[in-house]
């Protein structure tokens, strides 16, 4: 893992609900909103980490922007690449959290070492 890489994943604020979901109007990106359907469920980012979203799986695809602290994120699909170590283990997995938006799965909370979710195509 690149010692630049304190994080990597995609934005909704940490104002979602409490059954891991959030409305459109919860998420934040920045200049641009991540669109995520109402009722999406979210997955936490790890505590204390700004996290890279980058264009691509692996740490060599550029930096499209950086999540705050205490992010949630919508997970799209998933892809294999690159493999990164973080606060939640060591993986090779990347989350789409918005077209062209890629976080590494080692810093998403999402309860499991494999897929949650349907593989990007």
């Amino acid at each position: 893992m690149a010692i630049e890489e304190t994080a990597e994943t995609v934005a909704t604020t940490d104002t979602a609900n409490a059954t891991g979901t959030a409305n459109a109007a919860d998420i934040a990106g920045g200049t641009d909103a991540v669109g995520v359907a109402a009722g999406a469920i979210t997955y936490p980012t790890a505590p204390g980490y700004q996290v890279n979203v980058r264009s691509g799986p692996g740490t060599n695809h550029r930096v499209v922007k950086v999540l705050p602290y205490n992010t949630r994120v919508p997970i799209r699909c998933q892809r294999h690449g690159e493999k990164v170590s973080g606060p939640y283990g060591t993986t090779d997995i990347w989350d789409s959290i918005a077209p062209g938006q890629y976080v590494s799965d080692a810093y998403v909370r999402t309860g499991s070492d494999g897929f949650v979710t349907v593989p990007c195509g």
